[in-house]
């Protein structure tokens, strides 16, 4: 498969998985029934693996890898807290505030990997005079 392929995989599975959080949160605030529905439960498990194969598989292509790219690390640190973030907002939260504030977390948490992913720096924000 070619690179070019295989980065609009795994840019539509961050799209499409990021949506379907979005989608569940609303849900998840409203108290909705819908939060039920059997492909709730799935897709998000299909779309999740999709997108970590194919993430894998552009490391393994561009021979990069978490210990030798600082960004690399970064974007993995962030998206176990963002997992972690997104079974307290939809699963582990014992109230709906802590729920909430989970949501919004992982918001942030989802925007800061997506601007590593861009700049390819784990560092955002410098402040060096």
């Amino acid at each position: 498969m070619s690179y070019a392929a295989l980065k609009m995989i795994h840019i539509t599975s961050v799209a499409i998985s990021y949506l379907l959080f979005s989608l569940r949160s609303v849900w998840m605030m409203r108290d909705s029934t819908a939060l039920q529905q059997r492909w709730v439960k799935i897709m998000p498990h299909m779309v999740d693996t999709v997108l970590l194969a194919s993430a894998i598989a552009l490391a393994i292509m561009l021979h990069q890898d978490p210990i030798h790219n600082s960004w690399l690390g970064a974007k993995i640190a962030g998206l176990l807290l963002y997992i972690g973030l997104g079974m307290v907002a939809l699963r582990f939260g014992r109230t709906r505030k802590a729920r909430i504030s989970a949501v919004i977390a992982a918001q942030i948490v989802f925007l800061y990997i997506v601007l590593v992913a861009l700049t390819k720096n784990p560092v955002l924000f410098s402040f060096t005079p």
